[in-house]
């Protein structure tokens, strides 16, 4: 057994999301959020190296020395995977693990609206998932496989950095390449999967304009193309999707994206009460009304077409966050600190007869810094 393995234990048992391992510094875990110790044993150089060297394979750790980054998945039979970075910092070697389940959880488990379920019947476009780091984004991308997985006899490839979820054997042939380890980059693989006869095909993360390109261009030839980026919004990862482009080829990539884009979920976790998390869920639908305003450079307009498209499924994440607050599932003052339009959501709340106010705010962060 790894000496890590133990780390990994005690993390799942107090249903963790991730380890932080840092030369001279204790290992800290986090739980529902919360950063806070494992143990109280200090990590110095020489046993962070041991660590570290016991779970990577030789040419990836000479790699990591050269680099000063690396990322791979490492997984404990019959307890979970394990998402892997190492990096160099100021205090010398350093990792971070998050935890990837065995058992993918299913839409209506992790509380997804239904019309995400939609698109696991769909056969060709782009389905975008968004969120800052940590957020679940491939939780959900996971959950929405896994049921394509369940009800079509396809063919799905998965092109991820490292492999995260590892799908079972049911309706249909998942093939899951990681980069570096079993194709060179996203874009290789990409422009390699359209000669693999895929149905659908999931990118692990849409990091560069080339990446972008060649998924847009995936969906367009006839393919169901599921991706990620890290942006707060809906309708800040349409302009985010434009602006990786230089200005003479932007009218061409609006065209593009108003044909091919069909939905976009923007997710943000939340603390639930009594405990744990939970998604707020953002949801656009590129109806006629979006694909025009994205043609057309009016992504500004977005918001106020989801505000009046709510019957089709559309929401924002203030919509998202107040019912849950309704529900009971958040505090109030939890879903003014994770929206983005604020004072909007004061409003909101006020509306529904909550109040937040600036002492609120303070005795939250306070709260939260004292359970930190």
């Amino acid at each position: 057994m790894a000496g890590l393995d133990r780390f990994f234990k005690r993390l799942c048992a107090l249903e963790g999301s991730d380890l932080h391992l840092t030369t001279g510094r204790v290992p800290l875990i986090r739980v529902h959020g919360k950063v806070k110790p494992l143990e109280n044993v200090v990590l110095t150089a020489e046993t962070m190296k041991s660590l570290l060297t016991e779970i990577i394979t030789q040419p990836k750790w000479e790699a990591f020395l050269q680099t000063g980054d690396t990322d791979f998945a490492y997984e404990i039979p019959d307890l979970a995977r394990f998402r892997a970075n190492y990096f160099v910092d100021n205090r010398g070697l350093g990792a971070v693990f998050r935890v990837i389940p065995s058992k993918i959880l299913t839409m209506d488990q992790l509380g997804l609206p239904k019309v995400v379920k939609k698109f696991c019947y769909l056969t060709k476009g782009l389905i975008i998932v968004t969120g800052p780091t940590g957020s679940g984004k491939s939780t959900t991308l996971a959950s929405i496989l896994n049921h394509i997985n369940s009800v079509r006899t396809e063919h799905i490839v998965t092109i991820e950095d490292p492999i995260e979820f590892v799908y079972p054997d049911k309706s249909c042939l998942v093939n899951q390449r990681e980069v570096t380890r079993h194709t060179r980059n996203f874009k290789v693989a990409l422009r390699a999967a359209l000669r693999q006869d895929p149905d659908v095909v999931l990118i692990g993360e849409m990091r560069d304009v080339e990446t972008v390109e060649t998924a847009m261009e995936t969906a367009e030839t006839g393919h169901l193309v599921f991706g990620t980026l890290h942006t707060t919004t809906a309708a800040s990862t349409v302009d985010r999707i434009i602006d990786m482009f230089p200005a003479d080829k932007q009218s061409q990539i609006r065209s593009m994206l108003s044909t091919t884009l069909l939905g976009v979920v923007a997710q943000v976790l939340c603390q639930k009460l009594p405990k744990g998390r939970i998604a707020a869920y953002e949801i656009l639908l590129a109806n006629s009304a979006i694909s025009n305003l994205i043609r057309e450079g009016k992504t500004y307009q977005i918001p106020s077409i989801m505000q009046s498209c709510g019957s089709q499924g559309m929401r924002s994440l203030n919509e998202a966050l107040i019912r849950l607050v309704k529900k009971g599932t958040i505090e109030p003052i939890e879903a003014y600190v994770k929206s983005i339009e604020k004072d909007d959501m004061v409003q909101k709340l006020k509306n529904e007869g909550f109040q937040v106010s600036d002492v609120l705010i303070d005795d939250y962060v306070k709260k939260e810094n004292l359970s930190a």
